[in-house]
């Protein structure tokens, strides 16, 4: 069986940790956030980070362990010691990967559209098949434009902030107009800016020293992305009334016309097509690699470990490309593109039980990274993180959390009927 090419450097890895958390949602997120928030909404930022960070470093000890591809599936088989329960989550994982790429390929669409006038839907298909050629042509290429959209849609960011420093310190950033709860509010909608540290690990087995690297990359990413999104919070409020922010649906422009006039519009709109582009290309690979990764531990039809003569797994690609080409001709995507705050919390909760059950099962096996504040075995973040985000799942609607076991319940049927040969291996 040929092996995937190990291109990817930490310089790599944190470049695509940075592209897919700094996605578009930034540019819509900073209004509903001040509205709860108000000048304080730089202080949800840092809470979110720091309910990120508990999963983050549960991943980074994981993936220190078990630096694989299909990492979710991993580390739950692998705790659980239970290689259906492994697969339901690897499942659900991927699922939800393929409907959030499909979901923000239809976002940079739109934004497409708004500029050229071309049908969003003809815009997401049209990234869609130039990425998965991208995406075969081999990892360092697909990194390399990754580094530098990536660039691009950090530099969108570094004009909001250098347009608010010349009023920094023109406000109260401790005004709290709902109190703590609309501090905590507020977090709980930006901690979805937060979303995709987690895809770094299931490029694992394409990345060099991925036992070391892989955890740098996933601690230094949201440490980056921390930073500017605060720095971006306090450029707004300084900028643009909380009041005004709050009621916008495009806050980023009120505060770009400050600085640029008119034009902003036109300028955050073409900085936004770079941020959707960056998390679609992401997310299409780590799918991909998700698909390529299980197949690699025979749950999965070994016809997906096929890789062509550019080192990439070319039998996932084309089937990632089909089916996230399906679900944007799907013109409710929108809604299904919920399932992917239920799946993420789902998973994240499992991530978390599985680093506490394997400091039980597994305390010897070596750690290059080990999440620090232990009670004894008990490592106290993990702990927080499955805590956080078992609450989180109690707040989506019973529809929506039926969804999510329709998906999983989905998996398991696959994974039965392939166990016992009925779907060819």
């Amino acid at each position: 069986m040929s092996k995937l090419k190990r291109d990817l450097t930490l310089f790599d890895l944190i470049f695509y940790g940075v592209g897919i958390i700094l996605g578009a949602g930034i540019y819509v997120l900073v209004g509903h956030a001040t509205a709860e928030a108000g000048n304080a909404v730089w202080m949800s930022f840092v809470i979110a980070a720091i309910i990120a960070s508990f999963t983050g470093l549960s991943y980074a000890e994981l993936s220190s362990m078990y630096p694989k591809d299909a990492a979710e599936y991993t580390f739950v088989k692998t705790a659980f010691k239970d290689t259906t329960v492994g697969f339901v989550i690897g499942w659900l994982t991927f699922t939800m990967t393929i409907i959030a790429g499909a979901a923000v390929s239809l976002g940079f669409g739109q934004y497409l559209s708004s500029l050229t006038g071309v049908s969003a839907v003809t815009g997401a298909a049209a990234l869609v098949i130039l990425f998965a050629t991208l995406n075969y042509t081999g990892i360092k290429i697909s990194s390399r434009i990754n580094i530098i959209l990536t660039s691009l849609t950090v530099l969108g960011l570094l004009i909001i902030i250098a347009i608010g420093l010349p009023h920094i310190g023109s406000v109260d950033y401790f005004e709290l107009p709902k109190g703590f709860i609309g501090i905590f509010g507020a977090a709980a909608i930006v901690f979805f800016a937060y979303l995709g540290f987690d895809e770094i690990v299931n490029v694992s087995e394409e990345s060099k020293n991925a036992k070391r690297n892989v955890p740098k990359a996933i601690i230094i990413s949201v440490a980056i992305t921390t930073v500017i999104y605060i720095l971006v919070a306090l450029s707004a409020v300084s900028v643009v009334p909380w009041q005004h922010l709050g009621k916008s649906g495009t806050p980023m422009t009120l505060v770009a016309q400050q600085g640029m006039g008119d034009s902003a519009g036109m300028l955050l709109g073409i900085f936004a097509l770079f941020a959707t582009a960056s998390t679609v290309l992401i997310l299409m690979i780590a799918a991909s690699r998700m698909l390529f990764g299980m197949a690699e531990d025979n749950v999965m039809p070994k016809a997906l470990l096929k890789v062509g003569k550019r080192k990439t797994p070319y039998v996932c690609i084309l089937i990632i490309t089909i089916v996230s080409l399906a679900f944007i001709m799907y013109t409710g995507i929108k809604d299904i593109a919920l399932l992917v705050d239920f799946s993420a919390f789902f998973v994240f909760a499992m991530i978390n039980l599985s680093a506490l059950i394997l400091r039980f099962t597994q305390p010897n096996t070596k750690r290059l990274f080990k999440v620090p504040l232990s009670i004894g075995r008990v490592p106290l973040l993990p702990l927080l993180g499955f805590l956080i985000s078992g609450y989180m799942i109690l707040h989506f609607s019973i529809p929506l959390i039926w969804y999510g076991i329709i998906v999983m319940v989905a998996g398991y049927v696959f994974y039965k009927f392939y166990e016992s040969g009925n779907i060819k291996k």
